[in-house]
This record gives structure tokens, C-alpha cells and sequence, in this order.
């Protein structure tokens, strides 16, 4: 599950990329009120799209394709961003793992292996993940990863209510509290000057009001 906001010049080439693992019914785009043709390549391309009228956030994509993956019956869901940072040959690792040891969440992490990751990511993510693991006393490999194995124990027991970024850490400390095992694997870091949708000062206010919700 692929959430998608202006992405028309690289949709086509992540969906590429992830059918060679996954058959492309099995793809799912959503489309976060993009202005530009994002769902147009997505269903050139064989994917399924969801489409919001407006631009809602990161945090409501997600839950609209979470949604729709239980309502689907799928036993499991990868969600991977749509800007080409996520390699989709990681997917076999994943489904893997699952398989093997049926952990109920595995994120793709960038940290055993911060070549190419620019300064300032290489300290907010590091930063950001060991808070959220002393807030939840969990060993969470890269809490700012959106590339993530999410099975359905967890998409029955989790729900977030923030909209933006800062859902993806809302997700993490709600499955933490709830008992979930957290599993990872190592991905490639891919950055190659993409322009991020994130406004950093207003990310940084939301994360900071997610890590000290009371839950």
C-alpha cells in the first residue's frame, strides 16, 4: 500500500518495481488529492487507486488504505512511500520474516547503514527513535521508516487519529502499548535531493504532541 500525494513522475516506476514481487491487484494506491496526474499513471500502470478530493495528510492516506486492506481480508500489508526512498527488492525480506517468525510488525531500517543519508536525517531519525523506544520500552529499529510490514492482529487493534506525519509514530507507540512484537530489516538508503512534503517545525510540534499523548 503505496500513499501517494504529487508523486506522477515516480508512481509508475515504484508500482514497477514492487510487481515483481507482488501481482499488481495487489497494489494499492492512495492518492492524497494530488493536483498533478499521480492517479492517472498509477492505473496506467495496473495498481489500484483510492483518491481523497483534498489533500488530507500522510496519516489519513494511510488509514484509508489500512482500512480497505481489512476489509480486503489480507493477512498482512507493506506500506512503502512513493517518492522512490523505499527499494521494493526488500519486499521478499520482508514477507520472509513474516513467514518465518510471524512477528507482527517489520520496518525496512535505514540505520545499520547511514551512507548517502544526509546529517540532518541520519540525527532526527535517531534522535526520534530512541525516544519513541523509552516512551514505549520497545526496541524499534527506525521509528521514522515508512517502509513497514503491518499484519492484521495489528490493523484490527490500531487505530490512529492523527492525519499528517506524524501518524506513522502514533502508529508505532499505539501497537507498542498494545503488546505487538517489532521485528527489522535491513533496507538500502536512497536520497537523491527529492523535495519532502514534510514542514519540519510543524512535524517536529507533532511529534512531539504524539510522544506525549496520554494513550
Amino acid at each position: 500500500m503505496i500513499p501517494a500525494f504529487n508523486a506522477a513522475g515516480t508512481i509508475a516506476a515504484v508500482i514497477g518495481g514492487v510487481s515483481v514481487y507482488l501481482p499488481a491487484e495487489q497494489i494499492l494506491i492512495v492518492d492524497d488529492g494530488s493536483t498533478d496526474k499521480t492517479s492517472h499513471e498509477a492505473v496506467s500502470a495496473g495498481a489500484r487507486v483510492l483518491r481523497h478530493t483534498r489533500n488530507r495528510g500522510k496519516g489519513a492516506a494511510l488509514r484509508t488504505g489500512l482500512d480497505f486492506a481489512l476489509q480486503a481480508s489480507f493477512d498482512a500489508v507493506i506500506t512503502l512511500d512513493a517518492d522512490l526512498q523505499h527499494p521494493p527488492e526488500s519486499i521478499p525480506q520482508f514477507i520472509d520474516l513474516y513467514e518465518r517468525e510471524k512477528i507482527n510488525i517489520i520496518i525496512g531500517s535505514r540505520l545499520h547503514d547511514v551512507q548517502g543519508m544526509p546529517f540532518h536525517r541520519i540525527l532526527s531519525n535517531a534522535i526520534t527513535t530512541f525516544l519513541v523506544n523509552a516512551r514505549t520500552s520497545s526496541r524499534i529499529a527506525d521509528s521514522q521508516s515508512g517502509y513497514r510490514l503491518l499484519d492484521r492482529p495489528v490493523l484490527e487493534a490500531v487505530r490512529t487519529v492523527s492525519d499528517g506525519f506524524e501518524a506513522e509514530t502514533e502508529f508505532l507507540i499505539r501497537a507498542a502499548l498494545h503488546g505487538f512484537t517489532f521485528g527489522a530489516v535491513p533496507i538500502r538508503t536512497v536520497y537523491a535531493g527529492e523535495r519532502s512534503h514534510m514542514t519540519h517545525l510543524a512535524t517536529t510540534v507533532n511529534f512531539i504532541k504524539v510522544l506525549f499523548r496520554d494513550y
